[in-house]
């Protein structure tokens, strides 16, 4: 998953239509993040959540103190108004809010908690820095246009000039294991020459490539008077070699052990899952990449899904509930009549690529205020 991060000059501008589709990107990314956690219970009675949307306290537990992580609805319920780093989702995470970390901070939504979760994992990122630069997002300092990406191992966010490859298109739909994470998990670099998305950091040497076709061919020619191995032998042996990581081993294809790998989608159902392999990925803490459903992309659609299926209660259609059918028609016209004026006066700025200034968002309600007080008069004088 990405994020994008955009720093500009005071002399740089952007159009309205750049402001809206940025806003309703960001707005879409929230709600799929946050539909898929509790906003109103602590989500520490759950356990070892297997990925939750997570945020740090700043002010409860600054650098120098113990990381700690805490829900959603803590974040909410016990957190307000404190300097929080978002940290999107972590998986396997119990809420730290209120426990031995927290010394000045009981949990309002669920004060009896263990001292400490010991099976959380932490990083930099719990103190607001984050990729091998060590920088906060968004880094004030940085000037540069670039995007986050988040490593399905580490799952800290690296920028995408810090990979050590070139980023490939359709990213979102891609997952990204860091160079460092790689390094490791060696074993990853087997299947990553065979399943990865092609890249600049992802070449097979063709020097290398033709050296082994000489040797082969070499080979066969020392060989040729020996006796051919009878067929039925070696469909018996193929048979029992069975684990795909070992078949991916013989083929011997060839890859650079460098940067970033990024795998395409449902990438994680070509991983052998025989009793061995299975023993390799838990003694490396990879156990999870056997499991579709842990991707960020799963998680976010999941809460898609949720958000659809039980929308929240909107405030404003409670207060409709409670009023008379003429109120409800007059409010509704009322607010789709503004809702198209100010679609029209903002299609100006839109058209001509100027930008919106908050005098020019004042002006409007301005002139929307006096207008309704006219109506109004006219209304009060009728007779």
């Amino acid at each position: 998953m990405k994020r994008k991060e955009i720093n500009m000059c005071e002399e740089q501008t952007v159009s309205l239509v750049d402001v809206l589709e940025e806003d309703e990107e960001l707005e879409e990314e929230a709600s799929a993040v946050l539909a898929g956690s509790d906003s109103d219970h602590c989500s520490y009675p759950q356990g070892y959540v297997k990925r939750q949307a997570l945020y740090a306290c700043n002010t409860c537990t600054p650098k120098g103190g113990e990381p700690a992580g805490v829900c959603l609805a803590c974040s909410y319920k016990c957190h307000e108004g404190h300097d929080l780093f978002e940290l999107y989702t972590k998986r396997n995470f119990r809420c730290d809010c209120g426990n031995r970390k927290f010394t000045e901070l009981q949990c309002k939504l669920h004060p009896e908690k263990d001292e400490v979760n010991s099976l959380n994992k932490y990083s930099h990122n719990f103190f607001g820095v984050y990729c091998t630069c060590s920088r906060p997002y968004p880094d004030p300092d940085d000037q540069v246009e670039d995007e986050m990406i988040q490593c399905v191992v580490c799952e800290d966010w690296l920028h995408g000039r810090h990979l050590g490859c070139v980023v490939p298109d359709c990213v979102e739909l891609q997952e990204m294991i860091c160079e460092s994470c790689m390094n490791k998990n060696p074993f990853l670099w087997t299947y990553a020459a065979q399943l990865a998305v092609p890249g600049t950091a992802v070449q097979l040497k063709e020097e290398m490539r033709a050296e082994e076709s000489n040797t082969s061919v070499a080979a066969k020619e020392e060989k040729v008077d020996d006796v051919i191995e009878p067929t039925c032998k070696r469909s018996r042996e193929d048979a029992v070699l069975s684990c795909r990581f070992e078949e991916l081993q013989v083929l011997g294809q060839k890859r650079a052990q460098s940067g970033a790998v990024f795998w395409p989608p449902a990438w994680r159902s070509s991983l052998c899952s025989c009793s061995t392999c299975q023993e390799r990925l838990s003694e490396a803490g990879l156990s999870f990449l056997l499991d579709e459903s842990d991707t960020v992309l799963a998680y976010e659609n999941k809460g898609k899904n949720s958000e659809q299926r039980q929308p929240g209660h909107d405030p404003l259609m409670s207060a409709l509930d409670n009023l008379n059918r003429v109120q409800q028609l007059e409010i509704i016209h009322g607010y789709n009549d503004m809702k198209t004026e100010l679609k029209d006066y903002l299609q100006r700025f839109a058209t001509e690529g100027k930008v919106v200034t908050p005098d020019d968002i004042r002006q409007f309600f301005d002139q929307q205020s006096r207008k309704r007080r006219r109506v109004d008069a006219g209304s009060f004088y009728c007779t």
